[in-house]
């Protein structure tokens, strides 16, 4: 892969392949985007570089990475919007502080208190992991009482 300039700006798409997302849209937020045009969802989203095009230096063309959206959970409620909305507070004021809010390149983000004081009252991978081992069990004891 060719090495940018330090200041080569890059230009970002979205890759089409949206089924991450369209899986984490309830049938209502899907429903409102449609019907009401400019509604917003918020999403907690990773994305992942999945192409990308060069030019020759002579070419007046930005250089273009293409972004694939491949894990996306949509906040559901008012409550996690409000905790999407105060993280991303967190994540800009930041940046602010750090002089990073126009910078090309990863700039500063660390916000884990914010992140997890939003997060307190969402389950942890373990909470999450017993609940599924206990839903087997019912499922097993249904299936012996039959």
């Amino acid at each position: 892969m060719p090495r940018l300039d330090k200041d080569a700006a890059v230009e970002v798409k979205l890759d089409s392949a949206a089924a991450m997302l369209e899986a984490s849209l309830t049938e209502e937020q899907r429903r409102g985007l449609f019907e009401h045009p400019g509604m917003c969802v918020l999403v907690i989203a990773e994305l992942r570089s999945v192409t990308y095009t060069g030019h020759a230096k002579d070419e007046d063309k930005s250089p273009q990475v293409k972004l694939r959206m491949t894990l996306v959970e949509a906040a559901r409620d008012d409550d996690q919007t409000r905790q999407i909305t105060e993280v991303m507070r967190a994540m800009w004021r930041r940046r602010q502080m750090d002089n990073t809010l126009d910078e090309i390149g990863p700039g500063g983000t660390v916000v884990e208190d914010a992140v997890a004081a939003a997060l307190a009252a969402h389950p942890t991978e373990t909470e999450y992991e017993a609940h599924e081992q206990m839903k087997q069990r019912r499922r097993r004891s249904r299936v012996e009482q039959h």
